[in-house]
């Protein structure tokens, strides 16, 4: 196992190096779900192993969200999702995996979790974040601690894939508590 860590290390880093023009959209390639199966493909000619693992698992989130709503077709919206339930699993993993002192499964998820999020769309900053909270709260009028979730589920409708929930009911919170 000690062996496998270098290797896992060099990995990353070579990742990190790597041009992230890979998950950008092709005129042939329409969806977020099309764009994968082509980067399995890339993946599967350029023998790279941990990003062909990592690829067919986004491959699979995609076609258990098609099971569950029965569908031939996957939305992008829908992609998103199954993206960022695979993003908090990684990131669970990573601080399960470093609380037990499993290093080299720390390294393995993460080198995962960096591909899920090249295909990801950024997030809003903190300071976004603030600003749509605070038209939020405006537009509901809340002024306690108790319409947090009113103002969170207002901001998630407003920009949906566009805020991280954890960031929003942070700023939520600390609004209405001053």
């Amino acid at each position: 196992m000690l062996r496998l860590r270098p290797h896992l290390t060099a990995l990353l880093a070579r990742n990190a190096r790597a041009p992230r023009h890979f998950h950008l959209r092709s005129p042939a390639c329409a969806s977020l779900f099309d764009t994968v199966g082509e980067q399995v493909k890339l993946a599967m000619k350029a023998k790279d192993a941990p990003r062909l693992a990592s690829l067919r698992n986004m491959k699979a989130a995609f076609l258990t969200a098609l099971k569950e709503n029965n569908a031939t077709e996957l939305a992008d919206d829908k992609a998103v999702e199954a993206l960022r339930k695979l993003v908090k699993q990684r990131q669970d993993s990573i601080a399960q995996y470093a609380a037990g002192g499993r290093t080299e499964l720390v390294d393995a998820e993460k080198l995962e979790l960096s591909v899920i999020e090249s295909f990801l769309p950024a997030l809003a900053d903190e300071a976004t974040t603030e600003v749509w909270v605070r038209e939020a709260i405006t537009a509901l009028g809340a002024s306690k601690p108790g319409d947090a979730g009113k103002v969170m589920g207002a901001v998630l409708k407003a920009h949906k894939g566009e805020v991280d929930n954890a960031l929003t009911k942070k700023v939520a919170e600390a609004l209405l508590k001053a």
